[in-house]
């Protein structure tokens, strides 16, 4: 299957679990920390409101393609059809699009580009 017939809320349930995959190892490398203590940790990473925050620093920074750019955009207009109590429908439609793009590096084998990203990421969350 092509990349491009995969939907864009596909990629993002791909690239949510991925995502959360690497916050999770990457915390549970880190810290000694209790469960619970990880979980709290990872919302600085996985939370709506976080994934939002982080590509609208992506795109500030113009380090994305136009291509990559694209992908965010069909991701951040998909719709969801239900959007969570905690958040805006804004902020939620962006944090979409972060997972549909980690989805697509993902999908696409980008692993050079998947570690870029996360080291940008780690610095602005604050290792």
């Amino acid at each position: 299957m092509e990349i491009k017939e995969i939907s864009s809320l596909s990629l993002a349930f791909v690239g949510d679990a991925h995502f959360s995959l690497m916050v999770r190892e990457y915390l549970v490398r880190k810290s000694n920390a209790k469960p619970q203590q990880l979980q709290r940790l990872s919302t600085h990473y996985v939370s709506a409101k976080a994934q939002a925050q982080l590509i609208s620093y992506l795109l500030e920074q113009q380090l994305l393609s136009d291509e990559e750019i694209e992908i965010y955009k069909r991701g951040r207009n998909a719709k969801s059809g239900n959007v969570p109590k905690n958040t805006d429908v804004q902020t939620y439609h962006m944090s979409t699009g972060f997972e549909a793009l980690w989805g697509y590096w993902y999908l696409t084998g980008q692993k050079e580009r998947l570690t870029q990203i996360w080291d940008v990421i780690k610095t602005i969350v604050g290792e």
